[in-house]
């Protein structure tokens, strides 16, 4: 099937579909599902503004809340999305397990693994940042000026689920990507695009080493991420372990956000069953995982480590068993169809009624009630209130708000981290893609927004985009995209040299708009693993 990955969306939904559309139109051929690697930005109202971690300038109503929300347009094709770091992360956190956002629009929860035709999909919402990462979640809206960025950060939880996974993974997703995966592509035309990289690559500080860990624990057919604005591919070769019969490859790719001259759109073919459902459906072992793993669930700020074998925990193997698998399957009477059950929980905005001081509230979504009572989960975000109105969430969290202002996203020096690359101190690079999210400057971020809706503009898209790259089944790496060092793995990953020369020929999808100079005059970088976003003067040309 016919599969396209997107970069960071930016909540560009309308540009992103009319992008596909005129694709399919094109090259005669049929769309079978998009995959969004996070800052999906499925904004619904002002108060999911206030708690989206832009500066007030980058906040505004685009086309989600407008057309796919409100059911006035359904998504032309299934739409399966994780989170990034500049969400609405109000509306996301209703939806820990995933659900539906819109008809159409899956989110995949804090983590998730969904079937889709027979192919395997998982990802991990969010960017990881160590100070975080021990903690549970502990974040419910209103947020103030640290929970609005602590509650999209990358939990131990999330990632010791995934690692129970035992069964093949065809597709994966992160937002940022895995550390080190830059030393297996093109590492050179990567610094070329991107030199404020170079500090970090060659520190091996750049990218998640929690992504790392599950891409060499799940070893996915595919990894695809976005975050850091440029269009980056390689080719990982795992180390064989003793229960496997044949080395396993991991093709990566990141790419681009939704704007002009940009490589944010790829599509590529995968192979899937004939005989499978066309719904989305659960995945069985992870629905056993989340059942195995409920009673670790932990909603304090209070850090802890995942049970593990080294004789403090009476268990520390939480994977699903044959049995567990089969219980579950049972259970759902073999009917693994996740249930099109979408429902409007906050009040769409309408641009004749703005509402510009309109908070955020603590939601129960329904559909999570319903998923939790199913399987006999707990409900993070009833256990929340519970712990709130307890008086036990908040602690002395905003005495503490100062100093973590300070941390860098991968953390710092002084605090301890499971992670011996973990680096310390704020990047020294000024990366031209960012927006800067001033955490000195006071509540003007949590108070403002502009509701004012974008205006729509029809593209010319005879004139407005460029030929695409459809990629092969086996995604080739071409050498344009992929590593100046390693031709001899590529070789034995079994691809083709012609289909390989094919690709090379075909340019990628860019959308065309005026010319963008890069420069964002900021002299001061805060955060670049959070804060990358847009450039001012690509903010312009949008």
């Amino acid at each position: 099937m016919k599969v396209a990955v997107a970069g960071c969306c930016h909540g560009a939904l309308d540009k992103m579909y009319e992008t596909l559309e005129l694709l399919q139109r094109r090259h005669r051929l049929r769309l079978d599902l998009l995959l969004c690697c996070g800052d999906f930005q499925a904004v619904r109202n002002e108060a999911d503004l206030r708690c989206m971690a832009v500066p007030a300038k980058y906040r505004h109503m685009q086309a989600f809340h407008r057309r796919y929300y409100s059911g006035e347009k359904k998504a032309p094709v299934l739409t399966i999305f994780i989170g990034g770091n500049h969400e609405a992360s109000n509306h996301l956190q209703e939806l820990p397990y995933g659900g539906w956002v819109a008809p159409s629009i899956y989110y995949l929860g804090y983590a998730g693994v969904v079937k889709y035709r027979g192919v395997r999909i998982g990802g991990i919402s969010g960017i990881f940042k160590s100070h975080d990462y021990r903690k549970g979640h502990f974040e419910c809206p209103p947020y103030n000026r640290q929970t609005i960025r602590s509650a999209y950060h990358v939990r131990n939880i999330e990632v010791f689920k995934l690692k129970q996974l035992k069964q093949p993974m065809d597709i994966f997703m992160s937002h940022d990507w895995p550390r080190s995966i830059y030393h297996f592509g093109n590492k050179k035309q990567l610094l070329k695009k991107k030199s404020f990289f170079r500090q970090e690559v060659e520190s091996n500080t750049l990218g998640s080493p929690a992504a790392s860990e599950l891409l060499q624990h799940l070893k996915p057919t595919y990894w695809f991420s976005a975050h850091l604005h440029v269009k980056f591919a390689a080719l990982m070769q795992h180390q064989m372990d003793t229960k496997e019969q044949l080395p396993k490859a991991t093709k990566f790719l990141a790419l681009d956000k939704c704007l002009p001259h940009r490589d944010f759109l790829q599509i590529i073919d995968i192979d899937h069953d004939p005989n499978a459902s066309d719904s989305l459906e659960y995945d069985p072992e992870w629905l056993a995982v989340l059942k195995a793993t409920n009673d670790l669930i932990n909603v304090t700020q209070n850090s802890w480590n995942m049970p593990e074998n080294n004789g403090l925990h009476a268990k520390w193997d939480y994977s699903a068993t044959e049995e567990a698998i089969k219980e579950v399957l049972e259970e759902m009477n073999h009917n693994l169809k996740i249930p099109v059950n979408f429902s409007l929980t906050a009040a769409c905005y309408d641009p004749n009624k703005p509402q510009r001081h309109l908070e955020p509230v603590h939601v129960i979504n329904p559909q999570t009630t319903e998923f939790c009572a199913q399987f006999g989960l707990i409900d993070i975000n009833n256990k929340i209130q519970q712990a709130k109105e307890e008086g036990s969430v908040r602690g002395e969290y905003e005495e503490e708000e100062e100093e973590e202002e300070e941390r860098d996203s991968t953390g710092s020096a002084e605090e301890p981290s499971e992670y011996n690359t973990d680096s310390s101190g704020l990047s020294l690079s000024i990366n031209p893609d960012e927006i800067m999210l001033d955490e000195e400057g006071g509540d003007e971020e949590l108070s403002t927004c502009s509701v004012d809706p974008s205006p729509d503009h029809p593209p010319d898209f005879s004139a407005s985009f460029s030929d695409i790259r459809i990629m092969p089944d086996s995604m080739m790496v071409s050498s344009d995209d992929a590593m100046d060092s390693t031709s001899e793995e590529l070789e034995k990953s079994g691809g083709s040299k012609q289909t390989e020369e094919k690709s090379l020929n075909e340019r990628s999808l860019k959308r065309i708009g005026k010319n963008e100079n890069g420069n964002s005059g900021v002299k001061k970088i805060k955060r670049r693993n959070q804060a990358i976003y847009a450039a001012e003067e690509e903010d312009k040309v949008e």
